[in-house]
């Protein structure tokens, strides 16, 4: 069973909750110590870029990954790998929109498939942790509002890694604003050479969602990310219910949601996401909210891109 982040993954100081989790958090750092001593390999016959995160969950990485392989594939012969996990099926669906996926259990065998396709630039969705292959560039995402939470490694926090294994990465991305100085200042003093860019996911069809009321629904990384820009761009959300990230829907679930909203008289809004988790044959009536990124100083971030590429 799928759970909702924890609560005290996100406060700024130390909780009870934490504290007794705290033991755990060297099974991870076991993991990570294991993985460091693995000699990554560099693939030569094509350019990769990794776009993962250190902080689990909502931090925005899958839509700069199809932002960057819209851009890019007009230069490049470009595809997107992505570990198979059921749990990500809605995440494949939504980049198969417009582009081209390999979803396989290993991402070497991903790479490799590329590789024999002749693809000159393969872009991971997920894989900072994935110490096999050497990527070309390596971008570790984060949002605005929950940053790197305690910064405690997982179960006592939200992190996948250390905080100072930033170190080892290009750049970071940050959706969201505004943006934590001290937060900026704390990257840069553990990795003075790494970029930092930041950028806002913004809805291109919430025009025809004002003047209405909604019941929305979310299972995704960062709810509250989704009711700021429902308030932000005037859309009135009345009942708002949320599900852990990933969440499959069953029919029962999405009848119920449709049932309330009817009791109601609420239209029904979800995420892009959320829309593609939903059976094709449930999805009547639900409409969800269409979101691109506006990255601030493109110039600049198209700069360091050409570094690499």
């Amino acid at each position: 069973m799928k759970l909702i982040k924890p609560k005290f993954w996100d406060r700024n100081y130390l909780t009870f909750q934490s504290l007794l989790l705290y033991p755990l958090t060297f099974i991870i750092d076991l993991r990570n110590l294991i993985t460091f001593f693995e000699k990554p390999k560099k693939y030569t016959q094509i350019k990769t870029i990794c776009i993962g995160n250190i902080y689990l969950g909502g931090t925005g990485k899958t839509p700069l990954v199809s932002f960057l392989a819209k851009k890019l594939k007009n230069k490049f012969k470009t595809i997107i790998i992505k570990k198979k996990y059921q749990s990500h099926l809605d995440e494949k669906k939504l980049l198969e929109n417009y582009n081209k996926v390999l979803f396989d259990d290993d991402r070497v065998l991903s790479l490799s498939k590329a590789i024999k396709k002749k693809f000159e630039l393969a872009i991971f969705d997920d894989g900072l942790q994935d110490k096999k292959i050497e990527y070309d560039l390596k971008i570790a995402c984060f949002n605005s509002i929950s940053l790197a939470g305690n910064e405690l490694r997982l179960p006592s926090g939200p992190l996948r890694e250390r905080l100072n294994n930033l170190r080892r990465y290009d750049a970071v991305f940050i959706s969201g604003k505004p943006v934590d100085k001290i937060f900026l200042k704390k990257i840069k003093k553990i990795n003075p050479k790494i970029e930092i860019f930041n950028g806002e996911y913004v809805p291109t069809n919430y025009k025809k969602f004002k003047n209405k009321n909604y019941m929305t629904f979310s299972g995704i990384g960062n709810p509250l990310g989704f009711a700021q820009t429902l308030n932000k761009y005037g859309i009135k959300s009345v009942s708002n219910l949320i599900y852990p990230d990933h969440y499959e829907y069953s029919e029962t679930e999405i009848n119920k949601i449709k049932k309330l909203a009817n009791e109601k008289n609420l239209k029904i809004l979800t995420t892009e996401k959320d829309f593609y988790r939903i059976p094709i044959e449930l999805r009547k009536n639900i409409s969800f909210l269409k979101i691109a990124i506006r990255i601030s100083n493109l110039k600049k971030f198209n700069k360091f891109l050409s570094k690499y590429l």
